[in-house]
């Protein structure tokens, strides 16, 4: 795969001597949490700032996922890079990547994935936390965008796999909520229609228990474009919560 190096960012980089594998490898940084082991290698984020921009820099390496069409494996940063850019292509709102890419030395599979830090963004998961303080417009707005954002992707043929609160970021604009999405690396086409997007929507609603039942109404509005009232709304939120109910049984 040849490297990719978002153009936006190429002359930035290039002043920083950022611009290639080698040197963001062995850039000295310090890790924002534990690396991730197991895979038979390890996988470490990174926060950079350069310019008064921030970044985030995730270096792995023997860190591999195997699959029918690659089965002696690839990186996993491989795929989450391959679902950012078909996210753009689709124009569902999306993490930004900056830099990707793999070298395999003396028998070690490495991989580097930078993306744009959201640094103006809130997830969601932050914003329940203060879920009572927000005022009645904001949780409108809100939960409008997180119904939005879920339409988008489905309407696209994708199913996120992980649509939870700490995957969704949000931020306040004047003309209203925006929404998009990180995490991209279970994307995966939507097949089964209505089972995949209820198995999508599901976990959000699960991690919001805050949510009354009229909120999660107005967000299933936004998602199927139908009045919180209707019929198609009530056949949504039933199942929902009927999948919920044996989620949580198990």
């Amino acid at each position: 795969m040849t490297d990719f190096l978002a153009s936006a960012e190429t002359a930035l980089l290039e002043r920083h001597g950022l611009n290639g594998f080698d040197q963001l490898w062995t850039l000295q940084l310090d890790a924002v949490d534990e690396p991730n082991t197991g895979r038979g290698g390890w996988s470490s984020v990174f926060r950079l700032e350069l310019e008064g921009k921030g970044y985030y820099l995730k270096r792995q390496s023997d860190y591999l996922t195997r699959t029918l069409h690659r089965p002696f494996g690839e990186p996993t940063f491989a795929r989450e890079f391959r679902n950012i850019s078909r996210y753009e292509k689709l124009q569902i709102p999306a993490l930004q990547a900056v830099y990707y890419g793999e070298r395999k030395v003396a028998g070690e599979y490495r991989a580097i994935l930078m993306t744009r830090a959201l640094d103006e963004w809130s997830d969601l998961d932050h914003l329940l936390g203060e879920w009572p303080q927000l005022s009645l417009e904001q949780r409108q707005g809100i939960l409008r965008a997180s119904g939005k954002l879920a339409r988008t992707v489905h309407a696209a043929g994708q199913v996120h796999g992980c649509f939870y609160p700490k995957h969704i970021f949000l931020r306040e604009r004047g003309d209203g909520w925006q929404a998009q999405l990180i995490d991209l690396e279970k994307t995966r086409p939507l097949i089964f229609g209505m089972r995949d997007r209820l198995k999508d929507l599901e976990p959000l609603l699960r991690r919001a228990p805050m949510w009354s039942e009229s909120e999660v109404r107005l967000m299933l509005s936004a998602y199927l474009e139908q009045p919180a009232d209707s019929t198609l709304v009530d056949t949504w939120l039933q199942r929902l919560l009927r999948r919920r109910r044996e989620k949580e049984a198990r």
